[in-house]
């Protein structure tokens, strides 16, 4: 009956999507300029002062929140290789994941790495790509920025096979191990603040030269979500938003 429920939710979302292929379109730019504009002061008066504590971190502590988080993610990464058909890629994950948490203590070290296992980025947003799913049209969210209809769809799909977000968003209990909202809540604040810190420099340039700083924005988002989709990579980074700098 869940898998009906499920089934019915998604088949007529799957087929309406379909019909786009790029998000060439935008909902609504009045209302995605009103939002990226909050985003923006979210960014100035919060975001960014943390980072910039953040960044004055000791080097193992910046570098051992960036791996822990990266660690936390391939959770979400393992089902999503499964539904795309990459087994070999749903094996590099599973055993990087179980290595970084056992050896490298809670995913703070990344000895993975060092093994030559791969841990790439996977979410439903982008497994309804790779099936050929279009973006549908372009939006922005408050605080959690660019998205498009398919990946904001994908987000909240994301929450009910990421067996993290089931632990602490949803508190599920999993194999004994239970969470809460505030676990998750933490996590993806450390994300936030490690990857704005890590991207310091690349913001301020990017405010600095673009004319329209919202059309900025929304290109390289599309542009890295196509990259993602496709398995391109410009360095072999698989950060979020990994051409930010290009």
């Amino acid at each position: 009956m869940r898998f009906l429920k499920i089934s019915i939710l998604i088949i007529p979302v799957f087929l309406i999507l379909s019909v786009n292929t790029y998000a060439s379109n935008e909902c609504s730019e009045k209302f995605s300029r009103g939002v990226f504009k909050f985003n923006m002061g979210f960014d100035k008066i919060v975001l960014k002062p943390i980072a910039k504590g953040f960044n004055k971190l000791p080097d193992p502590i910046k570098k051992g929140t960036g791996n822990f988080t990266s660690n936390v993610a391939t959770l979400l990464s393992i089902p999503n290789h499964v539904l795309q058909g990459s087994f070999v890629e749903a094996g590099h994950a599973s055993a990087s994941f179980l290595v970084n948490t056992t050896i490298g203590i809670l995913g703070f070290g990344n000895p993975a790495s060092a093994m030559g296992l791969r841990s790439q980025k996977e979410d439903v947003g982008q497994t309804l790509g790779a099936y050929g799913v279009g973006s549908g049209c372009y939006f922005v969210l408050p605080i959690l920025g660019p998205t498009t209809v398919r990946d904001s769809f994908g987000l909240v799909a994301d929450s009910f096979i990421d067996p993290f977000s089931l632990v602490t968003w949803r508190e599920k209990e999993l194999l004994g191990i239970s969470g809460s909202k505030l676990d998750f809540v933490s996590v993806k604040g450390a994300t936030a603040v490690e990857f704005r810190g890590s991207n310091m420099l690349n913001f301020d340039s990017l405010e600095k030269n673009s004319i329209d700083m919202y059309a900025s924005m929304k290109s390289i988002y599309l542009q890295d979500r196509e990259k993602k989709i496709k398995n391109v990579s410009d360095s072999g980074d698989d950060d979020d938003w990994g051409n930010l700098d290009k």
